[in-house]
């Protein structure tokens, strides 16, 4: 075993919320300077972010001697006098109080690790292929923590073959106890945390790992039992956060604490929903990826014009095998379904952007969002999903039931995962495994212009397909002015403007709705009652921009009734899809 890099962390002292870092990298060096950064971003979140920011109390040694290290660039550390030294310890804090899936957390009661987000890297001084050595991981705690981690080792030490497997293993470590649990001979680890100390409540406990036996058990009957015979799941628990972060043998997940709570179901559906759909990443993104991200650059952002495939297959078929797996009920299917029908009609963006575009643009667009962007753009999550499912629904047809995109997505892995003799894949390589599928003869052209043209996949046509249609919601009453909005402290404003909106052009998102016709509103159930007979009305709205007040003459319109219920049984092709792939 060629020994690496040691990254060390203190988390002994939560309420300080910093953690105490250490890198100690052991001669040789290559020359007389030696350089480490900070990643600047993670698989899986394609957005630039600076970790270096938390960074505090920067200090070097060099055999033990005190000396500087000099802040270069934006994300970057720089040692001189390293030509001759045994050992260069780099040691400082970071601030560990960003509540997200993607950051670090630190308090009393747990810590919660990215490693990117803690180590910098050496990019300059030792040779390059010291990175893939074997790195040592040690974490200083609280005695009664312990840890969920995905590497090997003991508590408190492990180790990572090579750089990725250190940067892709998030660590977990509170007084909380490790669950486990095997499914056909992989263990399976829980480890959960609540922001705010609260009891986690047994029976949704259980029945959570109830539906995690049964997720797993379709995934496997999908894809193969893994050669990786070991799986983390940590599950953060909040008032209101919610996110989740694959990694190669783990997880982070974060709901609402009331998602284990009874009589939450949509918060549950999510919960399960959340799961598959991280557990899905094993095999599509960490096993099977980009041809570009089969070599991680972490320092400047690296596009793919993949991102709908990667994240909208996920999205379709994890959610697929909630349904296949008995975690969800079809009526929870449909129920979920109905909630992004009703996303995907809110918005417009598809006549601007297409699924490739998004893709590409992931980095400007989805992760940095604002009010106005559901007019132009779109999400590859979301799009991807109704895109994935008018193939599927036109390849189980053609092939009279036999195969869908779940078919495609499992040939896809197998040939071209890691560790194969053609890894990596780009658009060539999915649009040849559809077309050589059965019942995929003629597919390519669709596959081409759902995810290259901009425009709206015919997801009405796709369900008649499957003795479906889509239909209104039965309240659909009253006028409708096209408007989402958020009331607090007794003041109702605009966040944004939902497709077909009559306001669009005299009401900005931002401005306060006070009244109408002369109606004092605060809430916005209160608006639609004040609007609810005026369908087709000239009304006056009286609303405050920027401080000052001022009237404008809106005209609501009928309840648009958006097409976002799904009425009908369904037919074999139907039945196809739901099937179970277990024997």
């Amino acid at each position: 075993m060629k020994s690496g890099i040691i990254f060390s962390a203190d988390a002994t002292n939560g309420s300080s919320r910093r953690l105490g870092v250490s890198i100690e990298i052991s001669g040789p060096f290559t020359g007389n300077t030696l350089e480490l950064r900070f990643p600047r971003w993670v698989p899986g979140s394609y957005f630039i972010r600076e970790p270096i920011q938390h960074m505090s109390d920067l200090c070097a040694e060099i055999d033990g001697v005190e000396t500087r290290a000099k802040r270069i660039d934006v994300d970057g550390v720089r040692i001189t006098g390293v030509s001759a030294a045994s050992k260069v310890l780099l040691t400082y804090r970071v601030l560990a109080a960003e509540m997200t899936c993607r950051a670090n957390h630190l308090d009393e009661s747990h810590v919660h690790i990215m490693p990117p987000y803690t180590w910098m890297l050496p990019t300059k001084g030792i040779a390059s292929e010291r990175l893939d050595f074997t790195h040592k991981i040690i974490l200083k705690k609280p005695e009664k923590w312990t840890t969920a981690i995905q590497l090997p080792g003991k508590e408190g030490e492990w180790f990572a073959e090579g750089r990725d497997e250190m940067l892709d293993a998030i660590i977990e470590s509170n007084s909380n106890p490790m669950i486990s649990f095997e499914v056909e001979g992989c263990k399976q680890y829980l480890k959960l945390w609540d922001s705010g100390g609260h009891k986690i409540p047994e029976e949704g406990l259980n029945r959570f790992i109830e539906a995690m036996k049964l997720v797993i058990r379709e995934h496997f009957a999908l894809f193969g039992v893994p050669d990786w015979k070991e799986y983390w799941t940590v599950l953060h628990l909040t008032e209101s956060g919610r996110g989740g972060l694959e990694h190669l043998r783990s997880q982070t997940s974060m709901m609402p604490r009331k998602c284990l709570q009874e009589g939450n179901e949509e918060q549950w559906r999510d919960l399960v929903s959340l799961f598959s759909h991280e557990f899905l990443h094993q095999w599509n993104v960490k096993q099977l990826r980009p041809k570009n991200f089969l070599n991680y650059e972490l320092q400047k952002e690296v596009h793919s014009n993949l991102l709908w495939w990667f994240e909208g297959l996920t999205s379709w078929l994890g959610d697929i095998i909630c349904l296949r797996s008995g975690a969800w009920s079809e009526d929870d299917w449909r129920k979920d379904w109905t909630r992004k029908m009703k996303r995907h009609t809110d918005r417009n963006g598809m006549a601007h952007e297409s699924l490739e575009e998004s893709s590409h643009d992931a980095w400007i667009h989805l992760y940095r969002p604002n009010s106005y962007s559901r007019e132009v753009q779109i999400s590859y999550y979301l799009e991807g999903e109704m895109a994935i499912f008018c193939l599927d629904v036109e390849l189980r047809k053609r092939s009279n039931g036999k195969y869908g995109m779940d078919d495609v997505m499992s040939n896809l892995y197998h040939t071209y995962r890691i560790g194969t003799d053609r890894p990596g894949i780009s658009h060539q390589e999915i649009r040849k495994t559809l077309v050589n599928i059965p019942g995929g003869r003629r597919l390519g052209s669709l596959l081409d212009s759902l995810v290259g043209e901009r425009k709206t996949p015919d997801v009405h046509s796709a369900f008649k397909k499957l003795g479906m249609e889509l239909v209104s919601e039965k309240k659909t009453n009253g006028a409708w002015i096209g408007l989402n909005l958020a009331s607090s402290n007794g003041a109702l404003k605009v966040r944004t403007h939902k497709s077909g909106s009559p306001c669009r052009d005299l009401i900005h998102t931002g401005d306060e709705i006070i009244a109408v016709d002369g109606l004092r509103v605060k809430t916005a159930p209160e608006l639609s009652a004040a609007i609810y007979g005026l369908a087709n009305k000239s009304s006056k709205f009286t609303i405050a921009r920027e401080g000052i007040l001022s009237e404008v003459i809106i005209t609501p319109v009928e309840n648009p009734g958006h097409l976002v219920n799904l009425d009908g049984k369904g037919n074999r092709i139907w039945d196809a899809i739901k099937a179970t792939k277990q024997r």
